[in-house]
C-alpha cells in the first residue's frame, strides 16, 4: 500500500473533506494514509493569537519551514516525505454513547499502530515522552521513544444526530529527527513559547524495521477494526 502523496495544505483538506463526507452520510467511515510532498511546521490554529505568532513565522519560514495551521488540537508539529499521516474518520457505534469518547477514539487509532510494532517485534507503549515535540498521553512509542503523534476533532452529523470524530496521527517512518526539532525549537523560541524539544526523544520506524509492507499491514489492521466496530 501506497500513501498518496499530497501537499501538506491538500492532505489537511483532504483530510476535512473526509470528516465532511461522513458528516453528511455520503460515507459511513473514511480511512486516508497521505504522505507530505513538501513540508511544513504545522499547529493548531489557536496559536495564531500569540503575540510573536507572525514574527515566528516569519523566522521559520526563512529557514525553510512555512507554517501552516490545522484543525486539530496539540502543539507544532514539523511535516514532510519523512512523515505519513493517518486520519481515521467515523461515526460510534449508537450503542456506545459518549461516554468515554475521546479516549475510545486515540485508543482506535493507537491500537493498530502498537500491533504492528509488536508484530515487527519492537515494544510498543502509549504515553508522553519528555523531549518529545507535541506531546501527549496518547503518543504512540517505540522502545521508549515517540514515533506517532495524535490529535482529533469532533463535529455533529448533519441534523446533529450523531457525532463524527477525525482522528489523526503523524508517523515518523524516516529519520529526519535533527532537522524535525531544530525546526520546532526555532518556532519556539522566535515565538517567546519556553519548550525545547529534543531529537533523541524521537525515533523513525525505518530506523529499526526497514518493513517495506508494513503499511499494508497497517491498513490491514485498520480495516479489520473498523469492520469489527461496525458488525457491533
Amino acid at each position: 500500500m501506497t500513501p498518496t502523496s499530497l501537499t501538506i495544505e491538500a492532505g489537511l483538506q483532504a483530510e476535512q473533506d473526509l470528516l465532511a463526507s461522513v458528516c453528511s452520510g455520503d460515507a459511513e467511515f473514511g480511512l486516508l494514509f497521505w504522505q507530505p510532498s513538501d513540508r511544513a511546521l504545522v499547529m493548531p490554529r489557536r496559536l495564531n493569537r500569540l503575540p510573536g505568532f507572525d514574527h515566528a513565522c516569519e523566522v521559520s519560514a526563512a529557514a525553510g519551514w512555512p507554517v501552516l495551521l490545522r484543525e486539530t488540537g496539540g502543539e507544532p508539529v514539523p511535516q514532510s516525505a519523512s512523515t505519513i499521516n493517518i486520519a481515521l474518520v467515523y461515526a460510534p457505534p449508537r450503542s456506545e454513547g459518549d461516554l468515554n469518547r475521546i479516549e475510545t477514539g486515540y485508543r482506535r487509532l493507537c491500537d493498530p499502530i502498537c500491533e504492528l510494532l509488536d508484530e515487527l517485534g519492537g515494544t510498543s507503549s502509549l504515553g508522553e515522552i519528555d523531549g518529545a515535540f507535541c506531546d501527549g498521553r496518547f503518543n504512540v512509542n517505540l522502545d521508549g521513544r515517540k514515533m506517532v503523534g495524535t490529535a482529533q476533532r469532533w463535529r455533529q452529523s448533519q441534523g446533529g444526530q450523531r457525532p463524527v470524530g477525525l482522528v489523526h496521527g503523524a508517523m515518523l517512518v524516516d529519520d529526519e529527527r535533527e532537522s524535525m526539532v531544530a525546526a520546532v525549537n526555532r518556532f519556539n523560541e522566535a515565538c517567546g513559547l519556553e519548550q525545547r524539544v529534543r531529537a533523541a526523544s524521537h525515533i523513525a520506524l525505518h530506523e529499526k524495521f526497514p518493513a517495506p509492507h508494513a503499511l499494508a499491514r497497517l491498513d490491514e489492521l485498520f480495516r479489520l477494526m473498523l469492520a469489527q466496530i461496525y458488525a457491533s
